[in-house]
């Protein structure tokens, strides 16, 4: 699962840790020390001891019910016997029912905060579910294709929108399809889904491309025409753009391919060449009341043993602050003909990934998905002997050389994009901060945090606002 993209939502991970331990606590009881300490050496005259009340205050935000109550307790305890101590002629009832009351709050605030937590860590399952059954993982080798691909949401409750991408087998070759349904949110998924139904089915049963291509066309109109039913007006002009490949069993060196509108796909030959893969414009699926006439078909040579890389607008359309998009094939090209190793399907997309996130300083304005697939050369091991690996899994294969891509630092075997603030998305630790998740070190204090937390903020705020797509 690529790092710096979803909201990990764990029971472990709702509190603050320290090397494997809950440190919640250390907040609330260092302000139950301040306020004692001060209490003790300060004059009558000033009162210190109703800051203890800020000791289940601060618990109710950081720590369990339990823990909560347990200071909350002890902050009483605390006061009475400071009192008792250094004052014992001065009132406590005051402050003795300001702590009652603010304990009590504070508990039912936790408690609260708690249940809101397990509720969206229930949604979290739910979202995470649905996200596997619409883009499904694949098994090492699917369809005789070493592939990789990564999926990034704008949205990052969703966590699935309009993009869609799979991989089909068939008698007649493997079929590869990556497409981007218009509009964002929730109410696009329905849409991506039945695409990629009908895909699944067609691509495996019909032997010619072009027959599949216009069971995609019928089945989005289907779709359009169903949701109007339901009275959803705004999918009256709903479309999608795609890009469909075809891999023929009995032609190595061949690709078939229908674009529907959508950006074309990328060959990184194993001699480091970048260059687009030929092929004519379609209209998008959904718009054959415009012209009702078939995108064309194509065959094209490419190199054996080439890698292919399809992305969604997400990847060309990201903006850096200064509103400049990233340069895919530029950044790629230089890429492939520095380093050999970044030529394979995981490396390609460990780059792009990096650099996408890095361009845009991880605020993604739409959702970003990067395909890469690659059919190996007769004289290589057949890729489904590979052992399942996740993007961010290092090995000798995939591994930078060690000058690093552009003469930056290695590190990891990725490419670095911003050492000090990108090292932090290893970890687990992820801080939400706009449409997706800031990585953030899970193992740092988080007052050491802060300062961080708050320049990406202000960076946030700061970013201009870009068209939709």
């Amino acid at each position: 699962m690529p790092r710096a993209v979803f909201v990990r939502v764990a029971r472990a991970a709702r509190f603050p840790h320290w090397r494997g331990h809950a440190v919640s606590w250390a907040l609330p009881v260092l302000i139950g020390l301040v306020g004692i300490v001060v209490e003790v050496s300060t004059p009558d005259w000033f009162r210190a001891a109703s800051w203890l009340v800020l000791v289940p205050g601060v618990a109710s935000a950081l720590c369990t019910v339990r823990a909560t109550a347990v200071l909350a307790v002890l902050a009483l305890v605390a006061y009475g016997l400071v009192t008792v101590v250094s004052r014992p002629m001065v009132s406590v009832w005051p402050v003795l029912v300001l702590l009652i009351v603010g304990g009590l709050f504070s508990v039912i605030a936790c408690a609260v905060r708690v249940a809101h937590a397990n509720r969206l860590m229930q949604m979290s399952v739910i979202a995470d579910t649905t996200r596997r059954a619409v883009l499904r993982p694949f098994p090492p080798g699917l369809g005789g294709l070493e592939h990789a691909a990564l999926y990034m949401p704008a949205n990052s409750e969703a966590r699935v929108g309009g993009d869609f991408y799979d991989i089909q087998p068939s008698p007649w070759g493997t079929r590869v399809l990556i497409g981007d349904v218009q509009g964002k949110g929730l109410e696009v998924v329905e849409t991506a889904a039945a695409l990629l139904g009908t895909f699944r089915e067609a691509g495996f049963h019909e032997r010619s491309l072009s027959v599949v291509a216009t069971r995609l066309e019928i089945r989005l109109k289907r779709q359009v025409a169903y949701r109007l039913d339901l009275g959803a007006e705004q999918d009256r002009d709903r479309f999608a753009t795609a890009v469909m490949l075809s891999f023929p069993a009995d032609e190595p060196g061949v690709v078939e391919i229908v674009n529907f509108g959508h950006e074309p796909p990328l060959i990184v030959s194993p001699s480091g060449e970048c260059r687009p893969l030929p092929g004519a414009h379609g209209l998008p699926l959904g718009l054959s009341d415009v012209a009702d006439l078939p995108p064309p078909m194509v065959r094209a040579t490419v190199p054996v043993g080439s890698t292919l890389l399809l992305t969604t607008d997400g990847v060309t359309e990201a903006r850096n602050e200064a509103g400049e998009f990233y340069p895919l094939r530029d950044e790629v090209t230089r890429a492939a003909a520095r380093s050999p190793t970044l030529r394979r399907p995981r490396a390609v997309a460990r780059f792009v990934r990096d650099g996408v996130l890095l361009h845009a300083d991880a605020h993604l304005e739409d959702d970003t998905t990067i395909f890469c697939v690659r059919r190996p050369g007769p004289d290589e091991p057949p890729p489904w002997r590979q052992a399942a690996r996740s993007l961010d899994d290092v090995d000798d294969e995939d591994d930078v050389d060690d000058e690093g891509v552009g003469g930056a630092e290695v590190v990891g075997g990725v490419r670095p994009v911003d050492v000090d603030r990108y090292r932090a998305a290893r970890p687990h630790g992820r801080f939400r901060l706009g449409p997706v998740p800031v990585p953030v070190p899970s193992r740092l204090p988080w007052p050491v945090l802060l300062p961080v937390l708050w320049r990406r903020g202000r960076t946030w705020r700061r970013r201009p606002a870009s068209g939709g797509g």
